[in-house]
């Protein structure tokens, strides 16, 4: 193994692979580059502005007493010049799915296509008022309505509601939905299914739409334990919540026995979409025996996502639940499209207005450019995600040997176990070869656990570049495993005490006569922090 400690330049290198990176124990001009950016409040000289606004000789209106400040507020100024370079260095310490390979499981962070801002950006898009009349906005309601059609025909449900603004907010309408169903029917079901693979959203999902919470076992190859599941169903319960490929990146197997025992007990399926980028055009979840259906526009269909949003989460359902979805409804009579209020059954509203609509105009963009061969999509996630596997199978732990779908599970148990190096010192080092890490210690039934999604939108030599690297870190584990406990060593921040960050956070700047000082004095002095 050559030396860690080593810099190779770049130039001469196959595209997308890794940098072998530096220890870096000595100085290093980057890292005082990056550990010198100084705060906005830092740069701040008074009496500097950016810009000034006109005064116009008007009056000026008398405030109520008690709104009145009594201090100006303290505001960082700054020329123009200075804020352009302080968010440019913040922007240069951010790691995105623009800079480099980003396989974070059951996240989907593919590439997100330019053209579709433009779209986004159009006019006719971009200055319609949510109020405006259906007459005036034909143009986006088209669109609308031709999208619900889409996901329709991707799901295998007749249905769709686009209000939910995101998967989190698409589970909870279901459940709702599903509340809702067997009150009009007369029945009292109080109990929700799900797996112990379920994403975290399940079941806080579960308690917010009042249900109870039942979790059913995974079986030795990694899907629903079918005689688990069996002794669980039963008059009381509503519905299963499941992700199908789960967590583990597997279809289940047993899928159709699933759907015949929650139907043979009056129950409903509901598909957490999160994994759908595995099965557009290859499998419908309506035809698995699913009911309700969300989708994640922002990780299927190419919305760009991270940082808290912006999302969309659809609803499709069955005939039988179609009175219930929120209102209003995009509909379509002759040549004209209309938001349809007259739903006397429906759950109600469960967002403002119609939706997230430039995440329609994306979403729908990217499906239109695909066309009939979105199945590729899939195909060549799928296919992405079993070269990964093939690749790191013999040097990681492999929970569950089965070919995966989109994303698959892998363990560093091994490495703990030999060498004391766990997933965290994995994902951490990762850094220092320019990827992101991948999800880790999800899902909760594998220890150390390190789940991977590549995507369809990577080439072969960036999938090249992080076998390398994973595989130079096994190494590493073996013959430098201080290397690894250390990490990152060439990031803007470096391992972070988040013991300490969570029970002693700095959460604002403290003003004073030294303004930096202040803040140097709440780092080396927590308990003197000043909490907001």
């Amino acid at each position: 193994m050559s030396d860690p400690r080593r810099r190779v330049e770049m130039q001469g290198e196959p595209p997308g692979s890794p940098q072998p990176p530096p220890l870096v124990r000595s100085a290093d001009k980057a890292l005082r580059a990056w550990r010198e950016t100084p705060l906005i409040f830092e740069r701040s000289r008074a009496g500097r502005r950016a810009g000034r606004p006109p005064s116009p000789d008007l009056p000026v209106p008398e405030l109520p007493v008690g709104l009145r400040r009594a201090h100006p507020p303290r505001l960082p100024e700054l020329a123009e010049p200075e804020i352009v370079r302080h968010f440019t260095a913040l922007a240069d310490r951010t790691f995105g799915v623009d800079t480099g390979f980003y396989p974070l499981g059951s996240c989907t962070m593919k590439h997100n296509p330019r053209v579709h801002e433009r779209l986004a950006g159009l006019p006719g898009f971009r200055d319609l008022h949510p109020y405006q009349e259906d007459e005036a906005a034909q143009g986006a309601l088209e669109l609308m309505w031709r999208l619900q059609e889409m996901l329709a025909e991707i799901a295998g449900l007749p249905a769709v509601t686009l209000q939910p603004a995101a998967g989190s907010q698409g589970e909870l309408t279901g459940l709702m939905l599903m509340r809702a169903f067997f009150a009009d029917r007369g029945e009292e079901r109080d109990t929700i299914i799900t797996a112990d693979t379920a994403h975290g959203t399940n079941p806080a999902s579960v308690t917010m739409a009042g249900f109870k919470l039942e979790k059913v076992d995974t079986d030795a190859r990694g899907n629903l334990d079918l005689d688990d599941l069996r002794g669980k169903v039963n008059e009381r319960t509503a519905g299963l919540m499941l992700t199908n490929p789960s967590t583990l990146g597997l279809f289940d197997e047993g899928i159709e026995e699933v759907a015949r025992i929650f139907h043979g007990a009056g129950a409903l399926l509901y598909y957490d979409g999160a994994n759908l980028n595995a099965v557009v055009g290859i499998s419908r979840p309506g035809d698995m025996g699913f009911d309700i259906v969300h989708y994640n526009l922002h990780k299927t269909f190419s919305q760009p996502h991270g940082g808290g949003g912006p999302g969309g989460g659809p609803v499709a359902v069955r005939d039988t639940i179609e009175p219930f979805l929120p209102a209003p409804l995009v509909v379509r009579d002759g040549d004209t499209y209309r938001l349809d209020e007259d739903r006397p059954k429906s759950i109600g509203r469960v967002r403002g207005f119609a939706g997230p609509f430039g995440v329609f105009v994306r979403s729908y963009a990217f499906m239109r450019a695909y066309g009939p061969g979105l199945k590729e999509m899939s195909e060549v996630a799928v296919l992405n995600a079993n070269y990964l596997l093939a690749q790191l199978r013999d040097v990681y732990d492999l929970p569950y040997d089965r070919h995966c779908m989109h994303e698959f599970v892998l363990s560093a148990r091994n490495l703990k176990r030999e060498h004391g190096i766990t997933a965290l010192d994995v994902a951490k080092r990762l850094m220092d070869y320019g990827i992101h890490p991948p999800t880790i210690y999800f899902p909760l039934v594998v220890p150390e656990a390190l789940m991977i999604e590549p995507t369809e939108t990577e080439p072969k030599e960036r999938l090249d570049g992080f076998v390398d690297a994973m595989r130079r870190i096994a190494e590493e584990a073996a013959e430098s495993p201080e290397i690894l406990k250390e990490a990152p060593h060439s990031r803007p921040v470096r391992r972070l005490d988040e013991v300490r960050a969570a029970k002693q956070p700095i959460l604002r700047y403290r003003f004073g006569d030294s303004g930096g000082a202040a803040l140097e004095s709440a780092r080396a002095d927590p308990s003197a922090r000043e909490n907001p």
